[in-house]
């Protein structure tokens, strides 16, 4: 009876320590999503690709998010081909994230692939198709066999020939919202203040000036004054855009407390910065002047007794200037301080730039303009009026 009671024992036990080893040994089975993944963005009828627009993004692809019902990672690879059949493809990049920006040069490469040109004395085409997909896969391992694409997408592209190829055409971006210089106002005639556009890198812009802040107080981007749509939000240093009307609104950024501030945007990565600024020492200034043989007042001095183009000062910041509807022959300009060159600044890129003090001359070309000009950074911009 003894020994039979051990026995009895023992199996208890045994049956609860594996029991327990049952309870812990969790099996999570992954699955490939049965809602696939597809692109969601709205494409253009046709990609006009020149090499001075080269750095621009030339379409933000975006997908919807999958789930392999499985806690992983997901890694999500953007395919591009002149191949309809996928034989053979570039990798344009790898995410994490749902979208990804492609260039103008990245297209432009897919194209040359294509055997497209644009030289108008050769037989080949200057236009034709690319293709394009998505793959999602778990982890970072490309050969991992839980994966999902998408159907193809292709697109129209164009390569100008030479001998019409057009000028490059630039973004604008404008600030609006309660912490900004013009608050919410928005209408085609509002004076909303642009973000400098980086000259080495159209997709890069910044804005160093007075913001309001505390409760309530944000900013946004738009693209075009009167319009709410292309726009920008964000959240935690992600751009967020609003293609069209239709699409959601993005968050307005927060302005924690009034005061100076540097935005940088990064229209290809997508992200956003902003940072305080200290212009507790810098300089101010009375006037600031518009000079050179682009404009209609030459270079002053003894012989030429004509005054600079004298530019509005910001009532919000001071250290904002700016001239609105100005008439520029193709000549060199320069901005000047208090009508003397004892402080003026030049630089050698045009439309914008980052100037500096007795710089080069500003190559301005023929138009009218909006111009704005930055005292504490030096930066300027000059935006055609249409």
């Amino acid at each position: 009876m003894k020994k039979l009671s051990i026995l009895l024992l023992a199996f208890v036990a045994f049956a609860g320590i594996s029991s327990c080893t049952s309870d812990d040994d969790v099996v999570f089975i992954a699955q490939p999503d049965p809602e696939g993944i597809n692109f969601v963005n709205t494409f253009n009828e046709t990609y006009i690709l020149t090499a001075a627009t080269g750095t621009n993004v030339a379409e933000r692809f975006v997908w919807n998010t999958v789930d392999f019902d499985v806690p992983t990672n997901i890694t999500y690879e953007l395919q591009g081909t002149a191949d309809a059949s996928f034989e053979t493809f570039d990798v344009l990049g790898a995410t994490g994230n749902n979208n990804l920006a492609v260039t103008v040069n990245q297209l432009r490469s897919l194209a040359e692939d294509a055997g497209l040109d644009n030289d108008p004395d050769t037989d080949a085409p200057n236009s034709g198709q690319l293709y394009f997909r998505v793959r999602a896969f778990a982890g970072t391992d490309g050969g991992n066999p839980l994966n999902v694409s998408s159907e193809e997408r292709s697109i129209t592209v164009v390569l100008p020939e030479t001998a019409v190829e057009e000028e490059e055409v630039f973004k604008d971006l404008f600030l609006v919202g309660s912490g900004s210089p013009t608050g919410w106002d928005n209408t085609a005639n509002s004076n909303n203040y642009p973000l400098f556009r980086d000259p080495a890198n159209p997709n890069i812009y910044t804005y160093t000036g007075r913001l309001e802040g505390g409760d309530d107080m944000f900013w946004k981007l738009i693209e075009v004054k009167g319009q709410w749509a292309p726009q920008y939000g964000g959240e935690n240093g992600t751009l967020l855009y609003r293609e069209t009307e239709a699409d959601p609104d993005p968050p307005a950024i927060a302005i924690p407390s009034s005061g100076y501030y540097t935005i940088t945007v990064n229209l290809e990565d997508m992200t956003y910065t902003l940072e305080p600024y200290d212009a507790s020492g810098a300089a101010t200034y009375d006037i600031m002047g518009l000079v050179g043989d682009g404009t209609s007042v030459g270079w002053p001095n003894d012989d030429n007794p004509e005054l600079d183009i004298q530019m509005t000062q910001s009532q919000f910041d001071e250290h904002i200037w700016f001239l609105q509807d100005i008439e520029l022959s193709d000549g060199p300009i320069k901005f000047r301080a208090n009508l003397n060159w004892d402080v003026n600044w030049g630089s050698d890129t045009f439309p914008s730039g980052l100037a500096t003090n007795g710089g080069p001359d500003i190559p301005a070309q023929e138009g009218t303009y909006d111009i704005w000009f930055n005292d504490l950074t030096g930066r300027y911009i000059l935006i055609p009026v249409e």
